[in-house]
């Protein structure tokens, strides 16, 4: 049997992981996307 298998640092599912990373990356972009909207309405 697989060694790696035998013992499993993380039990957690990938789906609810990738779906995280998702979620916090897209909410980052949506930050810097709204950080600059912002500044160019005050500017103009």
């Amino acid at each position: 049997m697989n060694e790696f298998k035998k013992d499993i640092q993380s039990k957690n599912n990938d789906v609810v992981d990738s779906g995280l990373g998702f979620i916090f990356s897209f909410l980052f972009f949506f930050i810097i996307f709204f950080t600059g909207v912002v500044v160019n309405v005050i500017g103009s």
